[in-house]
């Protein structure tokens, strides 16, 4: 019996530490860049703010249509600025009929001069589609027209690659 229960805390502790483990490879997954920096940013201080839409794919269409290749998104967003910081306010994923599938940002990331960062949207991801998008939003302490947004779609093992840009959608400009 103490044979049985050794086993028992032994099997219960590994699978603990699995879902630990498991949890952190899905943080990774999403956030593969780095630490971002969260902070909190006065609207006040707001003069400038844009919402994107940025078309991705997360399958197409091979054939005639009833096959799929699926496909991994990088979604990377830069801030070109040499001197002015940026703030991410919100980076939500969408599918082909405009259902919200996840958001990835919840509260504002501050992206200094030159820094970039990303989000990953995995192969095996099926809800999306060929008509999929993400929607973000973004905002500066003064106007300029610093960040580029893009997607990059890869299926390794068909060997294809290629990339999406973004759109504004709204624009905001406070005096």
């Amino acid at each position: 019996m103490k044979y049985i229960s050794i086993l028992l805390m032994s099997l219960l502790f590994v699978c603990c530490k699995n879902e630990s483990k498991q949890g952190e490879i899905a943080k990774k997954r999403i956030f593969p860049s780095h630490n971002y920096n969260y902070v909190s940013i006065d609207n006040n201080k707001v003069k400038y703010s844009e919402t994107i839409y940025l078309p991705v794919y997360s399958d197409i269409y091979q054939q005639d249509g009833t096959k799929r290749y699926p496909i991994t998104i990088t979604v990377s967003i830069r801030n070109t600025s040499l001197t002015d910081s940026a703030y991410i306010q919100s980076t939500s994923y969408y599918d082909s009929y405009g259902k919200i599938l996840q958001s990835y940002v919840d509260s504002t990331i501050l992206i200094s001069p030159l820094e970039s960062i990303e989000f990953v949207v995995e192969e095996k991801e099926d809800l999306g589609g060929a008509g999929a998008n993400f929607i973000i939003e973004w905002a500066a302490t003064k106007y300029a027209d610093q960040i580029l947004i893009q997607a990059v779609m890869v299926n390794a093992f068909n060997g294809f690659s290629f990339q999406t840009n973004s759109k504004i959608i709204k624009k905001e400009i406070r005096e």
